[in-house]
């Protein structure tokens, strides 16, 4: 073994250290990419995560709001306005000659409804209006006792039966029934001869 040739040893040290440090970095570069992969793996599943909680509240709403609105319809939808009939009197042929309306108002929920009133057409208001038992059944029936409209109050399972002056038959067709009602929680509602809900928007409640 010959002489150790000390004018190597540095260069070996060099060479040494410079691998370490290049290994060293590469594992610390290694270790950073595996952490910077896992914060992204860890960001994209609670981004997905927060997208699907959104999604769910957005639907929570949804259903929350469409629950409301249902309530919110629903005692009107009980106010049965279903007896709308075009009467008259015997024309002494077995005919019957149309002169008026008669519109019987069924409340039908739990709660009271308020200041219900009946027009015919766009110009004419009830000219009788009396108390009415639901369960007689036709409007041409004998009423109950005279109220004043528009009424005030109607209480659950009550009814008013409204009649309108007599006209033409002409007159009659031409001048069909619209109930007016404000539910127990102070919304204006339409109910035309069709059968057709509204509500009245606020500036043409009356």
């Amino acid at each position: 073994m010959g002489p150790l040739q000390w004018g190597d040893v540095p260069t070996a040290l060099g060479t040494f250290c410079a691998g370490g440090a290049a290994w060293f970095a590469y594992q610390t570069i290694k270790s950073q990419r595996q952490q910077i992969g896992e914060q992204r793996q860890f960001i994209g599943e609670q981004l997905q995560f927060m997208a699907e909680q959104q999604q769910n509240l957005v639907l929570e709403r949804e259903e929350l709001r469409a629950v409301a609105e249902d309530r919110r319809w629903d005692q009107a939808r009980r106010v049965d306005v279903s007896h709308m009939k075009a009467a008259g009197e015997p024309d002494g042929q077995g005919g019957v000659v149309i002169d008026h309306w008669l519109v019987v108002v069924v409340n039908r929920s739990d709660a009271p409804v308020h200041q219900v009133e009946v027009r015919f057409g766009t110009a004419y208001t009830a000219s009788e209006v009396h108390e009415w038992n639901p369960r007689r059944g036709h409007p041409t029936y004998e009423p109950g006792e005279r109220v004043v409209a528009p009424v005030h109050l109607l209480g659950p399972a009550r009814a008013v039966r409204f009649a309108s002056q007599r006209w033409s038959s002409a007159t009659v067709h031409n001048n069909r029934p619209t109930v007016y009602f404000t539910d127990d929680a102070g919304v204006r509602w339409s109910r035309d001869s069709r059968g057709k809900l509204e509500e009245v928007p606020a500036d043409e409640a009356v």
